[in-house]
């Protein structure tokens, strides 16, 4: 399936959570293929699609209309049915199965010359794999997490700031009306990029991180120093994956962090209960949840988007596979997979927003 055989046809598939710009990429590989003459294959439902078989569907330019401005994905995505490790029920119990070769085979049936995989680091764990079973295939970096080495920004966490950004400004008004503390928990799994953007850019009064432990005492003393000053109100804003110094992850579901079926949360009950009992301020929390996945990709998320999708395809017909499309400003280059898999980008705690975020007096935690 792979070598030099000349490209015919390539597929495209989503995986993972969904993030806005997806559509943008299907549609900027779709055009981009067929300037060159190819075909092109939509894998629905992950890589579901090309293990049924039945999930192959024809993209061209008409079916891609309109889908710049887009959210979700047509192909569908889920972040389970991973092809190397799938739940087969035998015998009364499920066990993990590598289905990995009957993948290969539907896609080699329907004459499928090369991939191209866009998801964040599970999904493209998988593509790696494939791509050392001989698959031709390129990687598109997809999360709202922007957890992904390699590439400067990954698309549709702009659009997940901006959303978080336009409820921590809507926020303010009601913490100020009712002298109200106001905690906001925020996406991001292990990593804080969309706490730390948003809460700077929605003027948070502390913002906690995974990668920076906090002491509650420093977060109550923080609130209560913002009353003291006569702004009786505060805004907290927490990723997800937030820890108190000495404790452990906030997990709703699932029992080993760092697996993809985990779900994280709890983060803003909990701190919302501890600062109104320390500190006697009312305090409210509010989960954004997965409106931060939903929505109208940004601009920048669709240019980013597009320069992606349109990348992987020109990287295909260049003869490089086995990457990932990434953005090293101005440039988008292809960096190996095998340099981002299994490796989480976290916040750079000497960072420029990090250090500005101290010099403006907003408590991080510590």
């Amino acid at each position: 399936m792979a070598g030099t055989k000349p490209i015919r046809r390539i597929a495209i598939t989503t995986g993972g959570g969904d993030a806005p710009g997806l559509n943008a990429v299907i549609r900027a590989a779709v055009r981009a293929a067929a300037r060159r003459g190819w075909e092109v294959l939509g894998i629905e439902r992950g890589y579901e699609g090309a293990l049924t078989g039945k999930g192959l569907v024809v993209l061209d330019r008409d079916k891609v209309r309109g889908l710049l401005g887009l959210g979700g994905t047509i192909l569908g995505t889920t972040n389970r049915g991973d092809p190397f490790h799938y739940p087969v029920k035998t015998g009364g119990r499920v066990v993990e199965t590598d289905l990995s070769e009957k993948v290969l085979r539907n896609l080699k049936a329907a004459r499928v010359d090369a991939l191209i995989a866009v998801g964040g680091d599970g999904s493209l764990a998988i593509a790696a794999r494939f791509a050392e079973k001989g698959l031709r295939v390129v990687g598109v970096p997809k999360t709202i997490d922007n957890d992904l080495e390699g590439t400067v920004v990954t698309f549709g966490f702009d659009t997940a700031v901006a959303t978080a950004t336009d409820a921590i400004d809507k926020l303010h008004s009601t913490a100020f009306s009712h002298e109200r503390v106001m905690v906001v928990e925020l996406m991001g799994r292990y990593a804080g990029w969309i706490a730390l953007h948003a809460g700077v850019a929605g003027g948070a009064d502390v913002i906690l991180i995974p990668e920076l432990p906090f002491s509650l005492d420093s977060v109550c003393a923080a609130v209560e120093a913002r009353y003291a000053s006569g702004r009786r109100f505060a805004i907290v804003v927490a990723a997800e994956g937030a820890v108190p110094a000495g404790g452990g992850t906030f997990v709703k579901k699932g029992k080993e962090p760092g697996r993809e079926h985990v779900r994280l949360g709890g983060i803003a009950e909990w701190l919302a209960r501890e600062i109104e009992t320390r500190t006697g301020r009312e305090s409210r929390s509010l989960v954004l949840g997965h409106l931060q996945r939903g929505g109208s990709p940004t601009t920048f998320d669709r240019l980013i988007a597009t320069r992606f999708g349109a990348a992987a395809v020109r990287f295909l017909e260049e003869g490089r596979h086995g990457c990932m499309v990434a953005l090293d400003p101005p440039r988008v280059t292809a960096v190996p997979l095998s340099a981002v898999v299994g490796r989480l980008k976290r916040v750079p705690l000497d960072g420029d927003i990090v250090v500005s975020a101290r010099d403006m007096g907003i408590c991080m935690g510590d």
